[in-house]
């Protein structure tokens, strides 16, 4: 439904994004990460026939963004970083003038339905000046889904939101990314790894990862890593798992577990089991970890500005 190639575009002499290629199906949510000016927000804006590319193309649920763009966004559900509001208009008000803008038929029963998705059907008679900046962000997610779009393209969602509706919104948004295609960009990178299928590192404007969370980390430690626990004392712990053939290293932890990594060639783990078992401790926990999102992201961006 998003199939991007070659995408470029230059500000005057400073160029924003270059060569950015990337495709996300239906039915997948796929997390646009990158630091501040990295070039997220010029690329959604793209692909939402906002501005045109310099150089490149991108094809949204099936239509050139710069040839057919009106078809693009009639397809597309957009929510920016800030969003566009009127302050003098009631929530029911303004998502009817979006709808009947959309041709929507049947419109006061459609925003009656995304009022409730989003959960502010309480607050339909409010002026939108009178909101809160969380519940003005739900406004924005509410239009961007008043034409049930094919494409929802979704920069910061659940910026200004307090924790039990970013839940709320992490869960809708999961809801819709399983028949619709879904490209949102965050700050929050527990938000990418607990949500999204795939996600995309972007960093000075080029792509400088694509893939699963769990793929990363395969390719970035080139080994499993392992945490093990046992009851009551665990002095020399590490010490018998680092004997372990294939354990590549082992470290204690302050808690008293222990941190192991190993070969991805050879799983470790049974063997592992037995020599503690066999060193009398008492095992209660032997659990693969690997590394958070934040880790990833720092050791892509941080890779690729020494590259540079």
């Amino acid at each position: 439904m998003i199939k991007v190639s070659g995408l470029t575009k230059d500000y005057g002499a400073r160029r924003a994004i270059q060569n950015v290629s990337f495709d996300a199906q239906q039915g997948e949510i796929v997390g646009f990460l990158g630091p501040n000016g990295a070039g997220k927000t010029t690329t959604m804006r793209i692909l939402t026939g906002y501005m045109p590319p310099t150089d490149g193309e991108a094809i949204v649920a099936g239509y050139d963004v710069v040839e057919e763009s009106l078809e693009v966004r009639r397809r597309v559900g957009y929510l920016p970083e800030t969003v566009p509001l009127y302050n003098d208009m009631i929530v029911f008000d303004y998502l009817k003038f979006m709808g009947e803008l959309r041709k929507i038929p049947k419109v006061d029963d459609r925003v009656d339905e995304v009022l409730d998705m989003v959960g502010l059907f309480e607050r339909a008679d409010g002026y939108i000046g009178n909101l809160s900046k969380g519940m003005r962000q739900r406004i924005g997610l509410a239009q961007a889904l008043l034409h049930r779009p094919e494409v929802l393209i979704l920069d910061e969602p659940t910026i200004g939101l307090d924790p039990g509706q970013v839940v709320e919104v992490r869960e809708l948004i999961k809801e819709i990314g399983k028949e619709r295609t879904v490209l949102l960009s965050t700050h929050l990178l527990n938000e990418a790894q607990n949500i999204c299928d795939r996600v995309l590192i972007i960093n000075k404007g080029k792509i400088v990862a694509e893939d699963t969370t769990e793929n990363l980390q395969a390719r970035l430690i080139g080994a499993e890593r392992v945490v093990i626990r046992v009851r009551g004392e665990s002095d020399d712990l590490a010490q018998t798992v680092k004997k372990v053939k294939g354990v590549q290293a082992a470290e204690a932890k302050e808690d008293g577990s222990v941190e192991f990594e190993y070969s991805s060639g050879k799983d470790a783990r049974p063997e592992v089991a037995k020599q503690v078992i066999n060193a009398g401790y008492d095992l209660i926990e032997l659990r693969p970890i690997g590394m958070s999102l934040e880790e990833i992201f720092l050791e892509l961006t941080a890779t690729d500005a020494k590259k540079k």
